[in-house]
């Protein structure tokens, strides 16, 4: 537990609820490595184009750098750096690190631990999925980092504090009515609805409540998107659409850029629509770049 507990207590800057997974992303991958190579080194120079390319896809919405974690995460205690002049980082300067061939490793008593126990693993990358993710980017993420996790993926972790709310799912789908609230799919099978989903808009992972007026209910497609900023909602219950967003595709076009500027479908009168808070969390942390002009109809 002593590992675990090391692991949710990561310092990372954070100022009003700001996103900073860096530290997260640097140690996923890390274990994904290790997984592969329980002795190999990862080399700046080598590994930096794949943790940007992570940074990009599942870091906050503003441009970074792998450098930073690379140097930084050595103050938790899991993670040390040697160059070619031997132990300690250069800094977080990416040049220093990659003219001095700066390679980071697990800590030796963490790869020591990660042999003894063979479920740590597992559990510590659960615990990172859970602590900074939403659950739709968990499988999508383990792939890019070459995770394969068993059943240590499923299982509840003490050390994560707060549980999930069990209805929060009932009381979304309920609201809006078991319609996807951007494009109004209503799938069943019989009485079961497939492939509608209750969308945390502020991330359960940043104190977002599972209440009404925090969810959305989503087709599994745009839940995808709107956990990974293409979508949004904006001031006035409107669907926002990023600029960054690129499909030629007449689905794309259709399923995506045609949304931009509609209303929210529901909720029904009664229930709650999503809290300003709530929308301005996700607009500030987790939108890519500006939002497409109203589509005409």
């Amino acid at each position: 537990m002593e590992w675990l507990e090391r692991i949710a207590k990561l310092r990372q800057w954070s100022r009003n609820g700001t996103r900073a997974p860096h530290k997260p992303l640097l140690l996923l991958y890390a274990l994904g490595r290790f997984q592969d190579d329980a002795d190999g080194g990862l080399r700046y120079s080598t590994v930096e184009e794949d943790l940007q390319r992570l940074l990009n896809e599942y870091g906050p919405p503003h441009k970074t750098t792998p450098a930073y974690p690379f140097h930084h995460l050595i103050s938790d205690g899991v993670w040390e750096v040697r160059t070619d002049r031997g132990p300690g980082s250069p800094g977080s300067g990416i040049r220093d690190l990659r003219e001095r061939g700066a390679t980071g490793q697990l800590a030796p008593d963490l790869r020591a631990a990660l042999r003894r126990e063979p479920d740590l693993l597992g559990k510590m990358a659960r615990l990172l999925l859970d602590l900074h993710f939403p659950p739709s980017l968990h499988g999508e993420l383990r792939e890019a980092v070459g995770l394969e996790l068993e059943r240590a993926e499923t299982e509840q972790l003490s050390v994560v504090r707060r549980q999930r709310g069990s209805r929060m799912r009932e009381l979304v789908l309920t609201a809006y009515e078991y319609r996807c609230a951007f494009c109004g799919y209503d799938g069943r099978i019989g009485t079961v609805p497939v492939g509608l989903e209750a969308a945390h808009v502020r991330w359960w992972a940043f104190d977002g409540p599972d209440e009404v007026d925090n969810g959305l209910c989503l087709c599994a497609l745009h839940h995808k998107l709107l956990d990974k900023g293409v979508l949004g909602v904006g001031d006035d219950q409107r669907i926002l659409v990023s600029q960054r967003f690129v499909g030629h595709s007449a689905a794309a076009r259709d399923q995506v850029i045609a949304l931009a500027g509609r209303l929210l479908i529901g909720p029904q009168p009664g229930s709650r629509p999503v809290a300003a808070t709530h929308r301005n969390w996700h607009a500030q942390h987790v939108f890519h770049g500006d939002p497409r002009p109203a589509t005409a109809a």
